[in-house]
């Protein structure tokens, strides 16, 4: 995210927070609560206006404040001390397939400050715990480890878990044939396999799909939204990656070899080049690891954090050595990071360093990576546009891929409809109205997967009073999961109290959703049980606990 967006991220709802009186009190402040505009995410926004329709009823003077994506991401990535409440998702990414990202980066208290743990959530006995599963190879012993944690998570609710959504695409099957369509365990067939493999019936060849979101940025060493991800996955190659049926895939890769359990050695294709012509080479390879083990890249930094040596051998052998067995590593390091040429970041990362951004705030006038697609251009607010890399080794069968930004869901179904776009990737509105435009119009396909990834509403731990965990456990009781299935999701979606989805079925601790109980009588019983009393119509602090906000 470049300088400016990040001067302009401030929101109005920060600078009224921060603005009014910050002595100590008994009655809890108005409680803030951010989502995306109705237009752009109904689900999300009908979701939560149920939500804070039930906490109201709490005692709780909530307001909800609407801002468009962009904003809403960089005040509550920059800003982590100023907000109280957000709605946020975490898209299946099909390397999540192994639950180490979700479980370990969204809350080891390591990640706090700059990474994935935005919400300063702090367990000492959950970080041993995630810790521990990170080393344990044997698949039952780890599975247990895995679970054990969901139970942490579930007691003390440091995020709000609604849903795993039941996420559905369609495509116009008069242009592409449906037998090219790969939907991939977890993730549906929006993925980097059909954009592959989507074969044209005839003289259209380009894949033109939709997001609701605009592109934050194309940077290989951030990860800066869902749709941002979609076009890195096309642009840059990883030495794997994660097939349809969820296993480890060589890509970059031809072969490997785990030495001993601590020791990994991977050969690397030689018939690469990136976008500019240049040979892909082993030192590009190390170059990319390192980059994120040093730290430039503070979001990728997770995903390199445990290798403690990488040496190359003859031209196309790299050998990482890490510091302790890890049970996820090429699911989630060489299936995670993105390839990038030294020729081109290694100058960048040295002006870096003489300033105050680091290489998540830097964009390439021309991004280069070696992909099967190629960056052709970017029009701000329209359309970003990829290109077919012919010369890959897995070279896409469409001649373009072309992303349009169509923040209302309604519209983008019209778009699809009229053939203006030919593969829904992104459609928010009530899947049920996709459907039935499939069967009303006879040449769309729609194909629909719950999803590795989930909706939640993320609490401010370091931020009273959400650094309680009896009040946030209260707040989260208080909503029906099936409410917010039914009404906001249209039942296209599942119940969440865990962040490992149902799809993944080996590591999902299907007793933290079934033994979850909820509605308002449950959450009042809980905030009393607390110490909270209500002052007149509004809920108060504990007697003794008293409310103080830096400036």
């Amino acid at each position: 995210m470049n300088t400016l967006l990040k001067l302009a991220s401030t929101s109005l709802m920060s600078m009224a927070m921060l603005a009014g009186p910050t002595w100590a009190q008994d009655k809890i402040r108005t409680i803030h609560l951010l989502s995306r505009p109705q237009a752009a995410q109904p689900a999300e926004f009908q979701a939560v206006q149920l939500i804070a329709q039930e906490w109201r009823k709490l005692g709780l003077d909530v307001e909800v404040d609407v801002m468009p994506w962009e904003q809403m991401s960089s005040e509550v990535w920059y800003n982590r001390e100023d907000w109280d409440v957000t709605a946020w998702q975490m898209t299946g990414r099909p390397e999540r397939s192994d639950p180490d990202e979700i479980i370990y980066n969204l809350f080891h208290s390591t990640t706090a400050e700059s990474g994935y743990n935005f919400i300063g959530y702090n367990n000492p006995e959950y970080d041993a715990l995630v810790e521990k599963q990170r080393v344990t190879i044997d698949p039952t012993e780890r599975q247990a480890l895995v679970r054990q944690a969901q139970e942490i998570l579930a007691k003390d609710q440091p995020n709000m878990m609604l849903v795993h959504p039941e996420q559905a695409f369609a495509f116009d099957n008069t242009i592409w044939d449906a037998a090219s369509v790969v939907n991939q365990s977890g993730i549906g067939i929006r993925n980097t396999w059909t954009w592959l493999s989507l074969a044209p019936k005839g003289d259209q060849k380009d894949i033109i799909a939709n997001s609701a979101d605009n592109v934050i940025a194309v940077n290989p060493l951030y990860i800066s939204g869902v749709t941002d991800s979609w076009i890195t996955e096309l642009l840059y190659d990883r030495l794997f990656r994660v097939g349809p049926d969820g296993l480890p895939t060589e890509w970059a890769a031809t072969s490997y070899e785990w030495r001993d359990d601590k020791t990994i050695a991977v050969t690397l294709r030689d018939d690469m080049k990136w976008h500019d012509g240049e040979p892909l080479t082993a030192e590009d390879v190390k170059f990319s690891f390192e980059t994120t083990v040093g730290g430039e890249a503070p979001m990728y930094s997770p995903f390199g954090k445990g290798i403690s040596d990488i040496a190359i051998e003859g031209d196309n052998v790299v050998v990482f050595t890490l510091e302790n067995p890890s049970a996820s590593f090429i699911i989630s390091s060489l299936a995670k990071i993105n390839l990038i040429p030294k020729h081109v970041w290694e100058p960048i990362l040295a002006d870096l360093s003489t300033k105050e951004e680091n290489a998540e705030s830097y964009q390439e006038e021309m991004p280069i990576g070696s992909g099967p697609y190629k960056f052709d251009r970017w029009i701000t607010n329209e359309e970003i546009v990829l290109s077919a890399n012919t010369d890959h080794f897995n070279a896409p069968k469409a001649e373009r891929w072309i992303l349009r930004f169509v923040p209302n869901a309604e519209a983008s179904l019209g778009m699809l409809r009229s053939g203006e776009v030919n593969f829904l990737t992104d459609f928010s509105g009530d899947p049920q109205v996709l459907v039935d435009a499939a069967e009303a119009d006879g040449d769309l396909e729609v194909v629909s997967t719950v999803d590795i990834g989930f909706r939640y509403l993320a609490f401010n731990n370091r931020r009273p009073p959400f650094d309680d965990p009896a009040f946030r456990s209260a707040l989260s009781s208080a909503v029906d999961r099936r409410l917010i299935v039914n009404a906001a999701f249209k039942g296209f979606a599942v119940a969440s109290n865990s962040v490992v989805s149902p799809a993944l079925e080996f590591w999902h601790a299907k007793d933290v959703v079934d033994n979850f109980k909820a509605g308002s009588d449950v959450a009042k019983a809980m905030l009393e049980e607390a110490g909270y009393t209500m002052d007149g119509d509004s809920l108060a602090y504990p007697d003794g606990v008293k409310e103080t906000l830096a400036d």
